[in-house]
């Protein structure tokens, strides 16, 4: 065989190469040959069937065989000789001649194609204990606890007929309606016997404020308008109506906070239910001190690396951040112009969010293979069993999904590498500890986020900051699969 490189431009490579016919040929043989010492045909006594007749019967498709694995064994060759790591499948690109591709199936004449790569950047692995990191810590405050007992106990509240006394805020209210948009009654806008807590801010906005004054056998036609965000397709932004009947009005009795409570969530009495609650509440906020210093973390870590990037990596990424923002904005109704920028504008600023994620991933990706980071195969199901929760009734269809899908499995493998990662970075990290509020922790900071103007950029960017190496682990895994 011939490889010979045509084309070495950035991290794009092509090569030539030519499989002579006589290499394809003895090639052939030998797959004969096995085929030969297994071949069950009638009118033949087992491993005995002429080699001739088998190629007759067998011929073309034992050469497609032999192409692919010569091609496929090319490809790795051309791998190793180079110390090349992919970042896609090689792309083959075979002559369009058919006589000459029917010749090379008959071992008659040599198999010339192309080989199109494109590689990953060497990387090359800086010190990272001059990165000085401040982790916020905040404490729980009791009346944190204490309002989360109560909205435990919420659903225990008692509630009393207040009978022909008009609905006001904290009533509870039982509700018949039947809503329109443009005079056309929508799926999902019918109910009947619906208990309204007024000022839990449960239903759209305006709804609630609209019952107040009401008693019960009151009709009343209400005027809200959708939140531009609201999920379902064709409904956000829009205004609507609803006939509603107050069918009964009931007042709030007391909350109970007692150990009898605790009991219902398993606890022995309400002392340990606060203790849990404020367990919990702790872990919450820790989770939010760790994502604002991993933000710093990948913050650092972008101003320490500069390399070319894939462009199909990047293109990918692009094109799944863009695809997602403008689906939202359809669904939204809204235009660029809406959120105060351009299309031009938003595509720039995308674009910068795509290239940062790239390459932070494939830093990440570097630094976790340097370091032997492994995912274990129980992390990936712990990983797969929290994901099938999230889809309460279907957790076996779920499981099977992603079991049977190697590149969906990667998608659960991927963040739990990344945080492993972090934690080997964190590691070697300063870090110095700030006692904050809880406020001033979940106060948003525009810092955190990449700089862009329209409102689904800025979602985007904050995503970048907590899942930026979603495609870290991809690359890495096409690269070994390659070599």
């Amino acid at each position: 065989m011939q490889i010979t490189e045509t084309m070495a431009e950035g991290l794009k490579r092509q090569y030539k190469v030519v499989l002579q016919a006589g290499d394809l040929a003895k090639r052939m043989d030998d797959e004969l040959v096995s085929l030969q010492k297994r071949a069950n045909i009638p009118g033949f006594r087992p491993g005995k069937v002429p080699q001739q007749h088998l190629r007759r019967v067998y011929g073309k498709s034992v050469m497609a065989d032999v192409v692919q694995n010569a091609v496929n064994e090319i490809n790795r060759k051309i791998v190793d000789d180079n110390g090349l790591k992919l970042a896609f499948e090689p792309a083959i690109n075979f002559p369009q001649d058919q006589s000459r591709m029917e010749e090379v199936m008959e071992a008659k004449g040599d198999l010339e194609y192309t080989v199109a790569l494109e590689v990953l950047p060497k990387i090359e692995i800086v010190t990272h204990a001059d990165i000085a990191l401040e982790r916020q810590v905040a404490e729980v405050p009791e009346a944190d606890v204490v309002a989360a007992i109560e909205r435990m106990a919420e659903p225990s509240r008692p509630y009393t007929d207040k009978g022909a006394a008009k609905a006001a805020s904290g009533d509870r209210v039982t509700v018949d309606f039947v809503g329109r948009i443009d005079g056309v009654e929508f799926e999902g806008g019918k109910g009947e016997g619906i208990q309204v807590v007024l000022g839990s801010n449960s239903f759209i906005p305006g709804f609630e404020d609209q019952l107040i004054g009401m008693k019960a056998g009151d009709t009343k036609l209400v005027k809200v308008t959708f939140p531009t965000n609201y999920q379902a397709p064709g409904m956000a932004g829009k205004d609507a109506e609803f006939d509603v009947k107050a069918t009964l009005v009931e007042v709030p009795g007391e909350l109970s906070l007692s150990d009898d409570l605790a009991r219902q969530y398993g606890m022995e009495d309400l002392a340990k239910l606060k203790d849990a609650v404020r367990i919990s509440m702790s872990s919450e906020l820790e989770g939010v001190a760790r994502r604002k210093m991993k933000r710093k973390l990948l913050d650092a870590l972008d101003a320490k690396y500069a390399f070319d990037l894939p462009p199909t990596l990047l293109d990918q990424e692009f094109s799944a951040i863009w695809n997602n923002v403008t689906t939202e904005m359809k669904a939204a109704s809204k235009t660029f112009e809406d959120e105060g920028t351009t299309e031009a504008e938003a595509r720039d600023e995308y674009l910068k969010i795509a290239t940062r994620r790239v390459r932070l991933g494939l830093v990440l990706a570097e630094i976790g293979e340097k370091a032997a980071v492994q995912v274990t195969d129980d992390e990936v199901s712990q990983g797969l069993v929290a994901r099938a929760r999230q889809f309460p009734g279907q957790e076996k269809a779920v499981w099977e999904y992603y079991r049977k899908n190697p590149q969906a499995l990667a998608e659960i493998r991927a963040p739990i590498f990344e945080e492993k990662v972090v934690d080997h970075l964190l590691g070697q990290v300063a870090i110095v500890d700030k006692p904050v509020s809880k406020e001033a922790l979940l106060a948003e900071d525009d810092e955190d986020e990449a700089p862009a103007k329209p409102a689904k950029a800025k979602k985007a960017a904050a995503a970048s900051g907590g899942e930026e190496a979603k495609p870290a682990k991809a690359p890495a895994k096409k690269a070994k699969k390659a070599e």
